[in-house]
Parts: structure tokens; C-alpha cells; sequence
């Protein structure tokens, strides 16, 4: 009997029997062509889809960092940066104008052009639109292209943030009529080759409008969906590049002299719910849950220390609308957890599902210890781990009761808090489901129209009160956000705070020793 193992099964056997740093036998094709300029990158996951404009995870948004360009984006001090456009003004509360780039090029030569924004901004806002930015879109009244190179946007009402939005990766630009199965893009590399589940080949574009970038060949992706053997392929000169470091191995990289490690703040863990399911539309019963977590078991048990528990809405302490009235509003308190079940009518205790995966041991940790508080106070919990890719797909469908969540803000502003909050969004993988809480909506509102900083801090310090109590998502923790690389890797950086998964954007710039 003949045996013919596929990389992936190969990969997953040698995981399985607890693969060490030293993997002499582990060599991917091409890996170790740094030589030619092409830089291997270890990526914990294979995207489920690369749609432009749907959220699809943090794997997902890296490749469309290096396929796209928005009209905005971000630099290394979280700064705003021209991309497609080279600048934007508010011409009045509620008119953005932006000026294209002369030289911007999409991948297949073609000249980018305002009414390839404009055909954009109409997809993306369109009826049946599934995009991520679609609710915020519904508030553009007019996109106006007086020339090839200006876009006039005009809002219903005057949208402060609007430029947040054109920096997400969600929101590329891409031609006019483009398949969006499969659209051209703007970024500085190309797409030439993938092995669906396991790898990902990437090419410099020769239209790419920033000269002398991108500075790299090629990319190289392969999927390394387990966090040890990532770490082992990393210390083996196997690849150039890791995401997703896991904590329990990042003091072993920092002390490696070969290695590099870039960690910062900001990516958080948090508890989604589906308020259609019973007894999850009371948000009493949500509250409970709330006050039935011990963060630090979480932070200790998933993070290894390398964490800090977050009892409040994702506003970082070193935001200015930060509120340290509020840090401690969803402290652990058990008591007062059976108090609201009681109220709720539940005292006596329900069984529920937890939806997370086992494809990051920090999700699956997570779960796993507010599964065993939740039994504390009487809610007894199933868990449902399956693998990254089916995680998504069940949360984009709303095939959940509470869900485990690890994921960043678009920003720093808590405008971008938005896409978590307001449950009557489409399903998400971000955010709660069938569960709008309407004043929480008029605040967010109120925020995004207003200009001016001390009134806008005003606003978020009530929408937080007001979610403190409704509870339309649970903070857990904050947890360090890792990237490592062969001391050869110059040029790239893990953007700060809540950018940390916007990172990708930097590969442009990254260069081999």
C-alpha cells in the first residue's frame, strides 16, 4: 500500500506529534528564495474569500493590503497617509472632496479614476450590497466627478470620520465593472498562483504608482494554521515573516539574536451574542454574563501574562475619550450575575453554545475559561471549535448563541467601535446579531456629525454608559498583537494599537538583507 501525503497532511502530522524548532525536514518550495527578493511569509490562516469589500478576517485583510489600495491609508504612528488619493478636505460639514493621484494605476495598467471611486461607492452602497461599509454608505446623498482625478462626496448629514472609512482594507478601490470574484486591484503586488488551504504566490506589480516600491520581488504565502509549527518554521529558516506569535513563544523569539519581534497593544478579546436566540434578547441576561468573567484567568490562560483585562467597552486608556469612571463597569460579580439571571427569569440556569475555533489556541482558551465561569453561575455552555474558515462562515450567518471574538478597531476613534456595536448590521463575524440598541445607534450617530473634540468626547462617554448597561458586546481583554522575522527583514512595522491588523500595508517597503 502506497502513502501519498499532501503538505497539508504532512504539516498536520508533524504538528500533531509536537514539531520542535528544529525541522530540517520541513522545506516549502521557494521559502528560501530571499536571495531573489522574494520574502516568505508564515500566515496562521488561509483567507475564506478575498472579496474586496466583505470582512472576512485578519488574514483576509493582509492580502488585500498587498492586492489593494484604498483612497486612504495608514503610516507607521497611526497617522493617516495618502494612498490612491494625494489629498482630501472637508469643503463644508458635509462634502469631502479627494484628489486622485495623476499616476495611480490599477495592476492591469489602466489609470485610476473618480468614476472608478464613484462606481465603487454605488456597488458598495447598493440594495443588495453585502458590504462591510454598506450601512455607513447608506448616509452618502451625491458622489459628484466634476474631472478624472477629483471625487466630490456629499453626505445627508455632516460624517466627521468619513475619512476612516477609506483607509479600511474593506474598502479598496477596484475598475469600474469589475468581477468581484476575482478584481483587479491597485496594491503592489499581484496574485500569480494559490493552493487553496495552503499557500499564496504574490508578484510585484510593474504599475505599482509609488516609485521605487514595492521593494520586494514577490511574496511568498504558506499557511501555517498551527501556531507551534509557525514558530518552529520561523526558528528554522524556513520563512521570513510570522503573524500571530504566540504568547507563550514570544520571550523565546525576542532573546533569539536571529529573530525580531514587533508586539504592540490594542487587539482585544470580546463575547458577541445572537439576540434571537432566547434568553440572549434580555439584556439583563447579557449583563450577567458580563459580570460572571474573571478577565485575568483569560489573560493568564490564552495570553500567558502577555494581556491586560478590559471590563469596558475597547476604548483604549490612552484614547482621549477614554473614561476611567467606567474602566471597572463590567468588574466580575458573581453575585450580582444570579441576581440578574433571577430578574431575567433564568436563575435557575440554561444551556447555551459558545461559538469559537481551535485553530488559535487563544480563541480556543478563551472559550474555554468563560465556558467554566459561565457554569459558575448556572449557564451551561457547549462549545462549538471547528476550523477558522467554518467559524466565519457560521458567524456571517448567525448560526450562533454567544460567540468568542478576538479582533482590532479599524482606528482609534471610537466611531470605529461602530461595526461591533450597532447589532441591527447584517450578520458579521465582528459583531452581535438580531440585537439593536437604538439609543446606542443615535449616540454613534451624534459622534461620527460632530466636529468638534470636547463635544464629541461628551457623546462616547454616554453611548458607553448606555452599553455598559444594554450590553451589546462583552470586553474581555486587551492582549500584545506579535509579528517575527529574520533579523534580514527590514522595513516592516506593526502598526500601533488598533492597527495592528492593518500591518500588511508596510510589506510595500520591506526590503531582504
Amino acid at each position: 500500500m502506497s502513502i501519498n501525503l499532501s503538505r497539508r497532511t504532512f504539516i498536520g502530522a508533524a504538528a500533531s506529534i509536537g514539531a520542535t524548532a528544529s525541522l530540517p525536514f520541513l522545506r516549502i518550495p521557494g521559502a528560501r528564495a530571499a536571495e531573489n527578493g522574494i520574502l516568505t511569509f508564515g500566515l496562521s490562516s488561509y483567507p475564506p474569500n478575498l472579496q474586496p469589500w466583505s470582512q472576512s478576517g485578519t488574514a483576509a485583510g493582509t492580502v488585500k493590503l498587498l492586492i489593494h489600495r484604498g483612497l486612504l491609508s495608514y503610516g507607521p504612528k497611526g497617522e493617516y497617509t495618502p494612498e490612491l488619493a494625494e489629498s482630501w478636505a472637508n469643503e463644508n460639514p458635509t462634502t469631502w472632496v479627494f484628489k486622485l493621484r495623476p499616476n495611480a494605476k490599477f495592476s492591469n495598467g489602466n489609470k485610476v479614476t473618480s468614476a472608478d471611486v464613484k462606481w465603487c461607492i454605488e456597488q458598495i452602497a447598493a440594495e443588495k450590497s453585502t458590504a462591510f461599509f454598506r450601512s455607513e454608505f447608506q448616509g452618502i446623498a451625491q458622489v459628484d466627478t466634476p474631472n478624472d482625478e477629483t471625487v466630490r462626496i456629499i453626505t445627508k448629514e455632516p460624517i466627521s470620520t468619513l475619512p476612516l472609512w477609506f483607509a479600511s482594507y474593506n474598502l479598496p478601490i477596484i475598475p469600474k465593472g469589475s468581477d468581484l470574484s476575482n478584481p483587479i486591484g491597485a496594491g503592489p503586488f499581484v496574485i500569480t498562483g494559490q493552493e487553496r488551504g495552503a499557500s499564496i504566490t504574490l508578484e510585484a506589480s510593474p504599475h505599482y504608482y509609488k516609485a521605487g516600491f514595492p521593494k520586494l520581488k514577490g511574496i511568498q504565502i504558506v499557511v501555517y494554521a498551527d501556531e507551534n509549527l509557525r514558530v518552529a518554521a520561523l526558528q528554522a529558516g524556513n520563512v521570513d515573516l510570522i503573524e500571530y506569535v504566540p504568547w507563550q513563544s514570544m520571550d523565546a523569539v525576542a532573546a533569539n539574536n536571529a529573530l525580531k519581534l514587533d508586539a504592540v497593544d490594542g487587539p482585544f478579546m470580546c463575547l458577541l451574542f445572537n439576540g434571537a436566540k432566547k434568553p440572549f434578547g434580555d439584556p439583563r441576561v447579557r449583563k450577567a454574563i458580563a459580570h460572571s468573567i474573571r478577565r485575568e484567568d483569560i489573560v493568564k490562560a490564552a495570553f500567558f501574562g502577555r494581556g491586560t483585562p478590559l471590563a469596558h467597552l475597547p476604548i483604549s486608556n490612552d484614547s482621549p475619550f477614554f473614561n476611567a469612571d467606567l474602566a471597572d463597569g463590567w468588574k466580575y460579580d458573581p453575585t450580582l450575575a444570579k441576581k440578574l439571571l433571577a430578574e431575567a427569569g433564568v436563575g435557575s440556569g440554561f444551556s447555551c453554545n459558545i461559538l469559537s475555533t481551535a485553530q488559535y489556541g487563544m480563541l480556543k482558551s478563551t472559550a474555554e475559561v468563560v465556558q467554566q465561569h459561565l457554569a459558575e453561575v448556572g449557564i451551561q455552555a457547549e462549545l462549538n471549535l471547528p476550523d477558522w474558515s467554518t467559524r466565519v462562515q457560521l458567524a456571517n450567518r448567525g448560526q450562533f448563541d454567544i460567540a468568542v471574538h478576538g479582533t482590532a478597531a479599524d482606528s482609534n476613534d471610537p466611531d470605529a467601535l461602530t461595526s461591533f456595536l450597532d447589532g441591527s448590521l447584517p450578520p458579521s463575524i465582528s459583531r452581535s446579531t438580531n440585537l439593536p440598541v437604538p439609543k446606542i445607534q443615535t449616540l454613534l450617530k451624534a459622534g461620527r456629525a460632530e466636529f468638534d473634540l470636547e463635544k464629541r468626547k461628551a457623546i462616547y462617554h454616554e453611548m458607553e454608559k448606555v452599553a455598559l448597561e444594554e450590553v451589546p458586546m462583552v470586553g474581555l481583554c486587551w492582549r500584545k498583537q506579535g509579528y517575527a522575522m529574520q533579523s534580514r527583514v527590514n522595513g516592516f512595522k506593526n502598526l500601533p494599537g488598533q492597527l495592528t491588523f492593518f500591518s500588511g500595508v508596510t510589506l510595500e517597503g520591506v526590503s531582504l538583507a
